[in-house]
C-alpha cells in the first residue's frame, strides 16, 4: 500500500511558476514509476510527466520545455517545477505511483493560473 499526498498548488498569474510536491509513504518509493497527471473541468485526465525508477523522463506535449519532473528517493518525494504557466494549465494535479502490479493516486492539488 502506498499513500500519496500532493501539495504546493495555488493561484498564480500567467507567466508565473509553482512547484508541486508529492510525498509518499507506506512502500519502497524508489521502486515505483512516478507520474503527474492533471484534470481540468470538463476534460479527461491527462499525463503531464513521468519519471521511471531509473530516472528516465517523459512529458506531455503541452508542457515540454516548461515543466520539470524530479524525485528524491531519500525523501520519498517527487516534484513538478512548473514555469511559464498559462491559463490552460489550470487543473487539479494528481500524483501517481505505479508498478507492474498496481497503481496508487493522491487526492490532488488545485492549480489555478489567472490574472
Amino acid at each position: 500500500q502506498v499513500q500519496l499526498v500532493e501539495s504546493g498548488g495555488g493561484l498564480v498569474q500567467p507567466g508565473g511558476s509553482l512547484r508541486l510536491s508529492c510525498a509518499a509513504s507506506g512502500a519502497t518509493f524508489s521502486t515505483y514509476t512516478m507520474a503527474w497527471y492533471r484534470q481540468a473541468p470538463g476534460k479527461e485526465r491527462e499525463l503531464v510527466a513521468t519519471m521511471t525508477r531509473g530516472g528516465d523522463t517523459n512529458y506531455g506535449d503541452s508542457v515540454k520545455g516548461r515543466f520539470t519532473i524530479s524525485r528524491d528517493n531519500a525523501k520519498n518525494s517527487m516534484y513538478l517545477q512548473m514555469n511559464s504557466l498559462k491559463p490552460d494549465d489550470t487543473a487539479v494535479y494528481y500524483c501517481k505511483a505505479s508498478s507492474l502490479a498496481r497503481a496508487y493516486w493522491g487526492q490532488g492539488t488545485q492549480v489555478t493560473v489567472s490574472s
